[in-house]
């Protein structure tokens, strides 16, 4: 089976502007849409609406890149002063005339964030990072993890008195951001390191962070603002300052996300990049999310582009309810690694095992910067992924199994710029298409809540332990705590034993749930 060639031609989505194509030959129908509306909504909250009612909210990341569209002076002005503090920052972080106490230049970037103040600086750094030119090294702590901590530390030991420290977190109270935090600044003072010296907050006005940052007199703070959610974060002071330490031609990436935002703009959805994206994902999953989009980019250098895309997407438009309050539960699962090392891995599933999904495949066009070098008599490394990509997608396709394909000129600033944003409108313009609020993240801080309870009933259970000394089955510990949830109980008992912070008695049975412990 074999796509004709005016099939073809005619579903290519073609942008020069932005050096990317988008190919929906292989996704089946595309039945036709209502875009008024949607366009509409998403011509509204560019204007200023409250385009997040249920936080009351605007959206406004689409200014971050263009700060004329910004509705107020003042929201133009805090757009262009935190780019040229960006840009001083690290003019004078590369020249030595912010230098580390320790004496000479900082040589090393540790970025603390998690979600979407971690997720866009690492995929800029990978995508975009070289390993000779690259002005400074970054490093990420990106969860609550304390081994993950101790191997990051570990490997920055020698250079902790070089190292620049991001701390990123809107509201200031971010739990695993503040932990990373806490664990770096440990780490600096136990190598006599100032930690104020070399710490740097990108936070709100007035956060819990912002006004640690000026107890302690830290290096520097940049803004992050309420209309700026974090997984939309990347083209703010969270992606913008960590790129330009490390070299990356930052006007370049709003350049390409400004241009795509024009291209965006055009309300004709067949020439329109994310009106296309967003068709695509209605017509796969029915307009339900009845099917995961599976990401396969052909290019290492966009091998965290998945990761990016499951918060972005999955947190976007990942909904109980609609606008109207219905209950809808929409989402659209997304997931993915790289080709052709998935040649190796479930595209065997993809070809042959359950029709649960379409595929996103990323085509670059350029394959390196260096001369090209022949593997074979007239074939490259290059020729060989591009095989890959091709054998791949027609495979699928004979399959029955649908894809579209993003072809991109090469990975660069601009490129970059220009392919997060087509998927943030994507985003915008499909959850207006099923009616849901894309700017809202109910299921997270249900989450947060969820944790801070595990942790309230933990110091229920320690003090517990500590007021009555000997060993405690699990039974009268949970009842002591005041709680009937046993079962997690024993796992908080079972947590803390593991790290010697609870004594743990075993029975004879042998049946783990039957232990006993002490303080």
């Amino acid at each position: 089976m074999k796509i004709s060639f005016e099939r073809w031609s005619s579903q290519l989505c073609v942008v020069p502007s932005i050096g990317m194509t988008i190919d929906a030959s292989r996704m089946g129908e595309i039945p036709a849409l209502e875009w008024t509306p949607a366009f509409d909504a998403m011509a509204a909250l560019e204007a200023g609406a409250i385009a997040n009612p249920d936080e009351n909210r605007q959206v406004g990341h689409y200014w971050l890149r263009a700060p004329e569209l910004a509705p107020t002076p003042e929201q133009r002005e805090a757009i262009e002063g935190a780019l040229r503090q960006v840009k001083a920052f690290a003019t004078h972080v590369h020249s030595g005339r912010i230098a580390a106490p320790a004496g000479g230049k900082f040589t090393d970037v540790l970025v603390v964030g998690i979600g979407g103040s971690a997720l866009g600086p690492q995929l800029a750094a990978r995508a975009l990072g070289t390993a000779c030119d690259d002005k400074m090294v970054l490093h990420f702590l990106d969860n609550t993890d304390p081994d993950g901590f101790d191997v990051v530390l570990d490997r920055l030991r020698a250079r902790l008195p070089y190292t620049l420290v991001l701390v990123i977190s809107k509201s200031g109270g971010t739990k695993e951001t503040r932990n990373g935090m806490l664990e770096v600044k440990r780490a600096m003072e136990d190598s006599h390191v100032p930690f104020a010296a070399h710490a740097v907050a990108i936070t709100g006005e007035g956060s819990a962070l912002d006004k640690l940052a000026v107890s302690e007199q830290w290096l520097a703070r940049f803004p992050m603002w309420d209309w700026v959610g974090g997984r939309t974060s990347e083209l703010s002071a969270v992606g913008l300052l960590p790129a330009a330490l490390q070299g990356i031609d930052i006007d370049a990436f709003l350049d390409g996300a400004r241009d795509a935002d024009v291209a965006t703009r055009v309300r004709d959805p067949l020439k329109n990049p994310a009106a296309r994206l967003a068709a695509c994902w209605h017509a796969a999953g029915r307009g339900r999310g009845e099917k995961d989009m599976v990401v396969l980019p052909y290019k290492d250098r966009l091998e965290l582009f998945s990761r990016y895309l499951q918060q972005l997407v999955m947190e976007s438009l990942g909904k109980e309810h609609d606008l109207a309050g219905k209950q809808v539960h929409q989402g659209l699962a997304v997931y993915g690694n790289k080709g052709s090392t998935d040649q190796h891995a479930y595209v065997q599933q993809l070809r042959d095992g359950v029709q649960n999904f379409f595929v996103t495949f990323i085509e670059v066009l350029r394959d390196r910067h260096k001369p090209p070098f022949e593997v074979e008599p007239g074939v490259t490394a290059g020729d060989y992924l591009f095989g890959f990509l091709e054998g791949t997608r027609r495979a699928l396709f004979e399959a029955g199994r649908p894809s579209l394909t993003i072809t991109l000129d090469d990975v660069s600033p601009r490129t970059l710029g220009a392919l997060i944003a087509v998927f943030e409108r994507a985003v915008g313009l499909y959850a207006s298409l099923v009616g849901i609020n894309a700017y809202h993240q109910p299921g997270v801080e249900a989450g947060k809540k969820a944790a801070g309870d595990v942790l309230a009933l933990q110091a229920k259970v320690v003090e517990h332990l500590a007021m009555h000394a000997g060993m405690h089955d699990v039974d009268s510990i949970a009842r002591g705590a005041g709680s009937d949830d046993r079962e997690l109980v024993f796992k908080i008992c079972d947590h803390l034993a593991a790290n010697g912070r609870l004594q743990r008695e075993l029975q004879s049975s042998g049946e783990p749930w039957r232990a006993r412990f002490s303080k």
